[in-house]
């Protein structure tokens, strides 16, 4: 195992060298450019010149790849276009938002995605599974900012039961049970928004799983044998029935931090997506780079975690 962990973390150092090549030369590709951004237009063209050339814009491209490579290896960014400051110290501070939103939704979509799967696959073909292929199928239809809209409108603006935007309410002083109380209300919308999206296909998938180890060999032995209803699925079906779920996760990871984006930008959540939202239409091209590779890192490191779940699930795989 300990092989084929360094194994493929050497494979994922090529990749995303090829991936950083190719998202910072589409960047770059984006129109307007950094004069657009960065420069007063009543700047004399020697001034600007004077600033192109500090900056190092004035650079090929290549070339500035190069200088970004070398800065970006000991965590340097570079630096925000919009505010000036260190990309690695806007990240750091949007991080912890999306980090909670993302983790969150992750931990009840999976939760509840295999408990309806087991649920509607125990209960085949009656009118508990039919529900809830129903809602699975209105779930997987319904787009993310869509359904958070619906959302907003139902529980924050007509029953006004929940909060819409934001992380907290401001101008008032809570006692710590208090603000973990509002920051829990925040955080409900947004999260059902998320999980919903997922819970309702991984749900499908999962269900599909269960029924079909539910016939296998060793199932109907350990009925035979005895075995208790609850222990045989969660001892025996489950384990085998959860692997191929763990392959449609790792290929969702980048749908769920796209989902992330869309229901930040929804809820006004100040996380990383709608740090990426402002910044695509700002055009602050250090934060955007930033974040893609930051991205695609998060999917690699994604992939390798399910290849280890793998072998912790089933024992019949192992990595030579």
């Amino acid at each position: 195992m300990g092989r084929y962990i360094i194994r493929r973390v050497l494979q994922a150092i090529p990749l995303l060298f090829f991936l950083s090549i190719g998202m910072f030369g589409l960047i770059h590709l984006l129109p307007g450019g950094a004069d657009a951004v960065l420069f007063n237009p009543h700047l004399t063209v020697e001034a600007r010149a004077a600033l192109r050339a500090r900056m190092g814009l004035d650079d090929p491209v290549p070339v500035q790849y190069v200088k970004w490579l070398t800065n970006a290896l000991t965590g340097n960014f570079g630096y925000s276009f919009n505010t000036n400051e260190p990309v690695s110290v806007i990240l750091a501070r949007r991080f912890p938002a999306t980090l909670e939103l993302f983790g969150t939704a992750f931990l009840v979509a999976l939760t509840l995605a295999i408990s309806i799967g087991v649920i509607s696959a125990v209960r085949q073909g009656t009118v508990t599974d039919y529900s809830l292929t129903i809602l699975a199928y209105v779930g997987i239809s319904m787009p993310a900012f869509l359904l958070g809209l619906f959302l907003q409108d139902l529980f924050g603006v007509t029953l006004h039961w929940l909060p819409t935007s934001g992380t907290a309410t401001y101008g008032y002083t809570l006692s710590p049970f208090d603000a973990f109380i509002d920051q829990l209300e925040h955080l409900i919308l947004p999260v059902t928004t998320l999980s919903i999206l997922f819970i309702a296909g991984w749900s499908r998938y999962m269900r599909s799983s269960m029924i079909e180890v539910v016939k296998q060999d060793y199932m109907r032995t350990a009925r035979a044998k005895g075995v208790a209803t609850v222990p045989l699925l969660l001892r025996h079906a489950l384990r085998n029935a959860v692997i191929p779920l763990i392959t449609i996760v790792a290929l969702d990871f980048g749908a769920i931090a796209g989902g992330a984006t869309i229901t930040e930008g929804v809820f006004a959540w100040p996380g990383m997506g709608l740090l990426f939202l402002d910044s695509l239409t700002r055009r602050d091209y250090p934060v955007l780079i930033a974040m893609l590779v930051l991205s695609a890192f998060f999917v690699i490191a994604f992939n390798l975690i399910a290849d280890i779940l793998y072998a912790v699930m089933d024992p019949r795989i192992r990595y030579a």
